[in-house]
């Protein structure tokens, strides 16, 4: 729901337990929640993350990071009969760079409520002062069977979609119209869902490798400092629209999800991911908590044996 490199971090693969040490990240990252990383067409980084406004980071290497300011500096008075404050404290931005502009899906909302919403914005340079409200993309009210936060854009071909949900009765899929940004009819389709630990699953990332989609989650719980317990788990399909099914071969709606990382060391509760593909290869974007805050974690995944490994 709300979400966090050190020196060391711990990635399961399938079938083998790995410790990795992580890239360097330095500068303004903390408090960093539910971060999203894209590209600008210049080259320059950009990290958007969970606050009130929505924070914007950015940094020419992927590794120094500036805070710039954020997306909604007069609040965001649209979203304020979901998040119940006047501040636009919104959550899990997802960010597209499509042909040089900028996509920015977010959410607003409530700990533990229902009545929530998804909305869209857009800019052509990724700054502050720079937005444009494009309204909202969808919503869920009390006794919904699902929760509608935690947005993230795939866009395959010229298809595009959008992942969500967030405990209830787990992850959906909704098709996008590309020319408006917005559901194109009102099917929902189900990915993942879990009954363990109260249904704790959310954030969801679809990214797609080789000849599969792959469906990364947070599970467990967020937020809690250093008594967090997030973690990174990921299903792949050959479809984009599932089956998902984890490296034993278990459904995601079934509860399956192979670990790719969990806490280790100071690196506590590890997750909130986006998946980002750049020149070097995937890039996983993350938040992790110490003792001293909530970080910004960035580690390549290595696909090569069919499943993402952190390296």
């Amino acid at each position: 729901m709300i979400r966090l490199l050190s020196s060391i971090v711990l990635a399961l693969a399938p079938l083998a337990l790995a410790v990795v040490g992580p890239g360097v990240v330095t500068g303004n990252v903390n408090p960093v929640a539910d971060p999203t990383m894209c590209k600008s067409s210049s080259g320059e980084y950009f990290v958007f993350s969970t606050a009130p406004g929505i924070q914007i980071r950015t940094s020419p290497d992927r590794t120094a990071w500036t805070l710039v300011g954020v997306v909604w500096p007069n609040g965001a008075s649209w979203t304020d009969e979901y998040t119940g404050t006047t501040n636009g404290n919104l959550w899990a931005p997802d960010c597209t760079v499509i042909d040089g502009t900028f996509y920015l899906y977010y959410a607003a909302s409530s700990f533990g409520s229902q009545n929530s919403a998804i909305f869209f914005a857009k800019s052509t340079t990724g700054m502050p002062g720079s937005w444009t409200n494009e309204g909202l993309v969808t919503s869920t009210a009390t006794g919904s069977t699902y929760n509608a936060i935690d947005p993230n854009l795939f866009i395959d071909g010229s298809n595009w979609y959008l992942s969500l949900g967030s405990f209830w009765s787990g992850i959906k899929l909704e098709t996008l119209t590309s020319s408006t940004g917005k559901p194109s009819s009102t099917a929902v389709t189900s990915l993942a869902t879990r009954t363990a630990d109260s249904g704790a699953i959310e954030a969801s990332v679809i990214y797609k490798s080789g000849s599969f989609y792959y469906l990364f989650s947070s599970w467990d719980k967020c937020c809690d400092g250093t008594s967090s317990t997030y973690n990174i788990r990921v299903g792949r399909s050959t479809s984009v629209s599932g089956p998902y099914v984890d490296a034993s071969g278990v459904n995601l709606l079934n509860g399956g999800g192979t670990l790719v990382l969990a806490s280790h060391d100071n690196v506590i509760g590890p997750g909130g991911q986006d998946i980002f593909a750049d020149a070097d290869g995937t890039v996983m974007v993350y938040h992790y908590y110490t003792s001293a805050g909530t970080f910004l974690g960035i580690n390549l995944l290595d696909f090569s044996s069919g499943w993402p490994v952190v390296v």
